[in-house]
């Protein structure tokens, strides 16, 4: 088993996103976008729009 800490999470609440609850890949934190999150669509948009933009833009070269 791992662990992972973010360096915005103090006690339970996240400093880059207004002091909202952590929630890993909510809009604004620094994961959405980058990784994948399984059984959550919504955390996941960013990244198939991101890899959708990239896969248009390796066909149009």
């Amino acid at each position: 088993m791992s662990s992972w800490g973010c360096p915005h999470e103090i006690n339970g609440l996240c400093s880059k996103v207004n002091n909202l609850v952590c929630n890993p890949g909510m809009k604004g934190c620094e994961l959405a976008g980058r990784y994948f999150f399984v059984g959550s669509e919504d955390k996941n948009k960013r990244l198939q729009e991101k890899q959708a933009r990239a896969a248009s833009e390796r066909q149009t070269k």
